[in-house]
């Protein structure tokens, strides 16, 4: 077996490589092979976009309350171990080492993906940590996700749209089925999309689930200060209304953040009785919480914007924080994305936002060259001038020495664009 972390994903990547095969089977007999369990309470996680943030939000009010969190996300931005959190903190590679050796062991030749085997891994590492909360992010749909090979207490599917349509459906009403597929009968499920599509609704009907929905059964409000939550005593918008005012906006840029929050205040409040969270433990999450490339603002002149955002809902939320942001002479946009994204659709919606364009090509079978990236977005009918360079990081090397101290540089399209050009932010500051 590989001695490091890095030969261990090394040799998971040359065997699986990133290769995506929905199923519980595979996982769930592992899972019984190793015989872990955990007493902890377990909040599953999943969604179109906001998972990450309404992950981060979950733990940083949850560390914040004094309890001792386990949190598995995907994917990473720079590090492997960004994917698993004990207290608030990366775990060491030599955990995780020792975690994808005891679950290959388990596994006795049974073929798991590189998301599965890092899957059990983290449990490995939350079972033997005596926690209070693991917070667990769907990797791919739900339904079928290996996440969901795990029993949770409380669900969350914080929105609904089209992406990665080839494993989830064509429609808004097929995806929303395999999102509420994460939902158990007679336990709490929150939906932060204010308009989820009829099939989620459905099916959590169907089974019985204790379904809260944004602006139905709990939301916000707020004004340029401060913010409120509300949310009835029980779902469906039942019983007598409950307030929590006072609260700071959370340290995530973006107004979609509160659709975030308030999912994620309805997942604490209706575990309070097994978890209960006093609100200045909210209060002080909110603040403290940090997410890397959600709408993150770099420090300096240019100002630099970093958002994963790879999808047409999230990069219309992020062309909506761009507007509220200020006047700036030029913008320039460093774009990468994946073949398998509806380009024309998403980067049209910065269409009338951005003056130049920086087309990057990403690595692996399912990264655009800047090429087909650039033909695909001229298609779009985008104003403004355009190149292309090999990586985002090259591309936002040029853009670095074009723009002017007073303009805004926007990259976005995929995780890799944006750890690219991390990387190379890191690196000017070291």
């Amino acid at each position: 077996m590989p001695a490091t972390l890095d030969g261990w994903l090394a040799l998971l990547e040359a065997r699986t490589g990133q290769t995506i095969q929905l199923g519980l089977e595979r996982v769930a007999r592992v899972r019984d092979r190793l015989g872990l369990t955990s007493n902890a309470l377990v909040i599953t996680v999943g969604g179109t976009n906001g998972k990450g943030s309404t992950c981060a939000m979950l733990e940083a009010i949850a560390v914040a309350a004094g309890y001792r969190v386990g949190v598995y996300t995907s994917p990473h931005l720079l590090r492997y171990t960004e994917r698993v959190r004990l207290a608030g903190q990366e775990v060491a590679p030599e955990s995780l080492t020792a975690a994808f050796g005891e679950v290959e062991a388990a596994r006795e030749g049974l073929p798991l993906t590189y998301f599965e085997h890092g899957t059990l891994a983290a449990w490995c590492i939350f079972a033997r940590a005596e926690l209070d909360l693991i917070i667990l992010e769907v990797g791919l749909g739900g339904r079928l996700d290996a996440v969901n090979a795990f029993e949770p207490d409380c669900t969350v599917v914080t929105s609904v749209a089209l992406d990665h349509q080839d494993f989830l459906g064509e429609t808004r009403e097929e995806i929303g089925f395999e999102k509420a597929g994460i939902f158990r009968p007679g336990k709490p499920a929150v939906c932060g999309d204010p308009h989820p599509p009829r099939s989620l609704l459905d099916h959590a009907d169907a089974i019985g689930a204790d379904l809260w929905v944004s602006g139905r059964d709990f939301g916000f409000g707020g004004d340029r200060q401060q913010w409120g939550y509300w949310r009835y005593e029980a779902a469906p918008a039942h019983g007598r209304l409950l307030r929590r005012g006072g609260l700071a906006y959370p340290s995530l840029r973006g107004a979609n953040q509160l659709l975030n929050a308030s999912a994620t205040l309805t997942a604490l409040e209706l575990l309070r009785d097994r978890l209960p969270v006093p609100m200045q433990a909210v209060r002080q999450g909110l603040m403290l919480v940090d997410l890397p490339g959600r709408f993150q603002v770099l420090p300096g002149r240019p100002a630099v914007v970093l958002d994963v955002a790879h999808n047409a809902q999230a990069v219309g939320v992020l062309a909506e924080n761009l507007g509220s942001m200020g006047y700036f002479p030029e913008t320039w946009a460093v774009v990468g994305m994946l073949r398998d994204k509806d380009v024309q659709g998403t980067v049209s919606l910065l269409a009338d936002r951005v003056d130049h364009w920086a087309f990057a090509g990403l690595p692996g079978p399912r990264g655009l060259s800047a090429d087909d990236l650039a033909t695909e977005a001229r298609a779009a009918g985008l104003a403004g001038d355009g190149r292309e360079f090999p990586t985002p990081a090259d591309a936002y090397r040029a853009v670095r020495k074009e723009a002017a101290p007073d303009d805004r540089i926007v990259v976005f399209g995929s995780f890799l664009t944006v750890a690219s050009v991390l990387e190379v932010v890191q690196g000017e500051r070291h």
